[in-house]
């Protein structure tokens, strides 16, 4: 009976060893508890629960709608023949015959190229000195200091342009500040709204000196997002303050630099309408008169809306197409774009 009971017990230990050895597909698979289910929101739910804070869409929605996005219906009648007191989009289809007017209007391409030399020396002047002087703000140690000069640097973006044309007039005028320190040292005394070739010089010195402080804002937010312990690195590293400003700060504030970049040049052919009209006359035309200029006295002086239209679309289709251009470009070699 010992014998026997003890192959029993044998074959037994012999059985669960094959059974713990055998693959886990031949044993019974334990259930595993069912992890929830991700509720998708849909945006009836997203509008129903935050739909406080979408209500402050309503507004922006309204004014895009009604002013911006309803009136370019009315680019039809760059196509068609307007007449005050008929149809709103015209009266009769014209084709491109307005398009060929301009295209051989020397007065629209003197325009033209007087828009593209004040928007080229407006974006390679003006706008780096913003990035410039939020630098300079940045290394400032004196709180006090920094903000007295910040308010300074922003006074003149909040004065109306009427006040600041105003004063460029009274500044360059025969008997102005500026004649008289010329002829303090000793020269002779310049009409400068006479001659049209300073007229450039006074336009973009003018948007230095009430844009660039404005524009410091974004850069110096940006340049609180950059963190600190990049700095202590290169400190250890042993890279001076510049080299801290080129490996570290610029790098930093890139990105806001790109996004800014990018919405100038879309706005490059849309040169500051409201001051060149209070600073040019007609002796200046050569290089003050710009295409908003020129489309204003085209359009709502002579009214020939048909004609100020078509050159409007054609002003709005190259901005439209260096934008797209400067976003892609940005996109491909920096990584960096608007979308």
């Amino acid at each position: 009976m010992s014998v026997n009971s003890n192959l029993v017990v044998a074959e037994a230990v012999e059985l669960r060893s094959e059974v713990d050895e055998a693959p886990p597909s031949s044993k019974r698979r334990q259930k595993q508890p069912r992890r929830p289910r991700t509720t998708r929101t849909t945006w009836r739910k997203a509008l129903k629960k935050d739909w406080r804070l979408y209500t402050l869409l309503i507004l922006p929605i309204v004014f895009l709608l009604i002013f911006r996005y309803i009136p370019m219906a009315g680019n039809i009648i760059a196509f068609r023949r307007f007449r005050p007191g008929g149809s709103m989009f015209g009266d009769e289809w014209v084709g491109l015959r307005y398009v060929e007017l301009f295209i051989n209007d020397p007065t629209f391409w003197r325009a033209f190229w007087n828009t593209l030399i004040l928007g080229g020396l407006t974006l390679l002047i003006v706008f780096p000195l913003p990035i410039v002087l939020a630098l300079m703000f940045n290394e400032l140690r004196s709180r006090s200091f920094k903000r007295v000069a910040q308010s300074i640097s922003y006074l003149p973006h909040f004065m109306s342009i009427v006040i600041v044309a105003g004063m460029v007039l009274q500044l360059t005028a025969l008997k102005g500040s500026i004649n008289q320190a010329i002829q303090f040292f000793g020269g002779d005394a310049i009409p400068f709204m006479q001659l049209a070739q300073w007229f450039p010089t006074i336009y973009v010195g003018s948007e230095i000196w009430q844009t660039v402080g404005w524009g410091t804002i974004l850069y110096l937010a940006a340049l609180t997002t950059i963190d600190p312990q990049l700095y202590e690195a290169a400190r250890i590293d042993g890279a001076s303050r510049w080299r801290q400003i080129w490996h570290v700060t610029l790098p930093g504030i890139r990105p806001t630099m790109i996004v800014l970049l990018i919405l100038n040049i879309g706005t490059f052919m849309a040169v500051g309408f409201e001051k060149i009209l209070l600073l040019y006359n007609p002796l200046l035309y050569p290089t003050a008169d710009v295409i908003s200029t020129y489309l204003y006295r085209v359009g709502i002086i002579s009214s020939n809306f048909s004609y100020a239209t078509a050159i409007g679309l054609f002003e709005s289709l190259i901005g439209l197409a260096l934008i797209l251009t400067a976003n892609a470009i940005s996109r491909r070699t920096v990584g960096t774009s608007l979308w």
